[in-house]
């Protein structure tokens, strides 16, 4: 059987756009594997979640006077942010252009309420893009299709500083909103961002809520799908511009998009379209539970906890986009500097285990306590120590297909064999690689891994 790459179409006008094939577009991506995510906006100087607006019920005129007025970024240095993820060993970076509470980190010709109107009287976005071009890191852009400040959205009774208020009040609030009016804007805006700053790699939109009931898609007071955003007409525009940008799957346009994004938790296997085809996918995480910049939150996880999510999604074919909340004065705290050094100090001699790669092949059995990954173009596969074993790890059904073993921190030599009488007492199957490893770990590596050089 032949496999033959074609063009995708989906049409969204009268002729459709056609974008190159999905594994031609998306190599980048499935080969970089891991990305930061990064959240900053008004919210930071809140310091307790990136949802402050909506959850506090902070109405637009307090939000304005608390934050907008008072932003003042004055220890911003992108280069500082880039430099970081690429010691990480991170390869791309998705930036908050403009979260949910309406707020433009660049300079927007169609608002006045972005950076260049604080005390930063500056394009924060710039300077961010150039860095990453500099540093060869490919650059994403998140843009909020929610927008609680715009004057045109509808007010619903889903999220938002008034979405608790009575629905009675809500609706005197709506009168003379005109959801098409912010779609407009929407569209405007995404072409500034695609047009003004140089290569954009990524599109990440965020997100939809349809109405619960079919018959309520339409009233953008119960919820917002495709049709309250115009999804069409917004992925025609983005595709147009660029074709081989990615598109996240939050426009409520599944057959459209280029990955899936699982939030906040990881798949329990690799993720699949409807014939059973792999298909790409990014866990997004954050270091704590908020993803913008909260001063009290305790719940932190440990950099071997986020170094085995790594692992994890790249052996169920995944990519992790972990995520970074900078404080208002426009630096990563020490929390997230002491997790991004730590990782960056495994990714120095782990990442061949990494970029590249992807699930065992079929038939490859998990040892115990372990996680795959296997890199096809060079034909090795990557054995995780998630626990140490005593002495051994037994690898079924693989004695006649490895042809060289070593640990990836120092490049030392794993044997693999044992007596056969070990073998016989242990109850070891047949054709059973036994990688006869330290009875310690390495001292000073996280997580472990071996590399093995397997038979052509």
């Amino acid at each position: 059987m032949v496999a033959v790459a074609v063009a995708t179409t989906f049409t969204c006008g009268a002729e459709g756009i056609k974008v190159p094939p999905r594994a031609e577009r998306m190599k980048w991506f499935t080969d970089a594997r891991f990305g930061m995510f990064i959240h900053w906006g008004l919210y930071a100087e809140g310091a307790r979640h990136e949802w402050l607006m909506g959850s506090a019920g902070i109405p637009v005129e307090e939000y304005e006077r608390k934050y907008f007025r008072h932003f003042d970024p004055d220890l911003y240095d992108p280069e500082k942010w880039v430099s970081a993820a690429a010691a990480a060993g991170m390869k791309y970076i998705v930036l908050t252009t403009k979260h949910h509470e309406g707020f433009c980190l660049w300079d927007s010709k169609y608002t006045d309420y972005k950076a260049t109107n604080t005390m930063a009287k500056r394009d924060l976005l710039r300077p961010f893009v150039d860095a990453c071009h500099r540093h060869g890191i490919r650059v994403g852009f998140y843009y909020s299709l929610i927008d609680w400040h715009h004057p045109m959205y509808i007010i619903d009774g889903c999220n938002g500083p008034y979405h608790r208020r009575p629905e009675e009040e809500r609706a005197r609030m709506n009168v003379g909103r005109d959801q098409k009016v912010y779609d407009q804007y929407v569209r405007n805006q995404v072409k500034e961002l695609l047009s003004g700053y140089g290569p954009v790699d990524v599109m990440w939109f965020d997100f939809s809520f349809p109405a619960k009931n079919e018959a309520d898609r339409l009233d953008f007071t119960k919820g917002k799908g495709r049709e309250a955003w115009e999804s069409e007409k917004l992925w025609e525009l983005v595709k147009g511009i660029n074709p081989n940008i990615i598109i996240d799957d939050r426009m409520d346009l599944p057959e459209a998009a280029d990955i899936k994004t699982p939030e906040q938790f990881q798949p329990g296997q690799m993720l699949v379209d409807e014939k059973g085809e792999p298909i790409p996918w990014e866990a997004c995480q954050t270091f704590s539970g908020s993803w913008g910049y909260h001063r009290d939150e305790q719940t932190w996880r440990t950099s071997g906890e986020l170094i085995r999510t790594l692992i994890d999604c790249v052996s169920k074919n995944g990519n992790l986009l972990l995520n970074v909340g900078p404080t208002a004065r426009g630096e990563f705290d020490s929390r997230a500097m002491e997790r991004l050094e730590a990782i960056g100090r495994w990714m120095s001699r782990h990442s061949d285990s990494i970029y590249g790669c992807g699930p065992a092949p079929k038939g490859v059995k998990t040892p115990h306590g372990c996680a795959l990954t296997y890199n096809k173009e060079k034909n090795r596969l990557y054995v995780h120590l998630l626990s140490w074993p005593y002495s051994a790890v037994y690898f079924e059904d693989m004695a006649d297909k490895i042809e060289y073993a070593r640990f990836l921190n120092d490049h030392s030599e794993i044997l693999f064999s044992f007596e056969p009488w070990q073998m016989e007492k242990a109850q070891v199957p047949a054709n059973t690689a036994i990688l006869r490893v330290p009875n310690t770990p390495p001292v000073g590596v996280e997580v472990p891994v071996i590399e093995i050089f397997l038979k052509d």
